[in-house]
């Protein structure tokens, strides 16, 4: 994986309310939420959501389709799954016993 986009990533959610936005995007699933839902989920007024999802799309971590009227958002997982990977890729040095199984389980 690119260690300019590892960082890119990071750095993204490297913000409280940007977090808490990719949170709730894991937790709603595929089909995503509209970006009125996360506002009002998040308490989050719409410029400002707007600025913290356009910085998780240029990371790549979520990602956009339009519906109608509408703007839904969804978490992009293989992305995820690829940034915990690269994290977790020489956990312990391959020693099973210091690693925790959730985590060595996808090395």
């Amino acid at each position: 994986m690119n260690t300019k986009l590892v960082v890119s990533q990071l750095a993204s959610i490297a913000q409280e309310a940007r977090l808490e936005i990719f949170r709730l995007l894991i937790q709603a699933g595929a089909e995503g939420l509209a970006a009125g839902s996360i506002s009002d989920s998040l308490a989050i007024p719409p410029s400002t959501l707007s600025f913290h999802l356009k910085e998780l799309s240029h990371a790549g971590l979520i990602t956009s389709r339009p519906a109608s009227r509408f703007i839904y958002y969804a978490a992009n997982y293989a992305a995820m799954q690829s940034l915990i990977g690269y994290l977790t890729e020489n956990c312990c040095a391959g020693e099973q016993r210091c690693c925790p199984e959730t985590l060595c389980a996808n090395t």
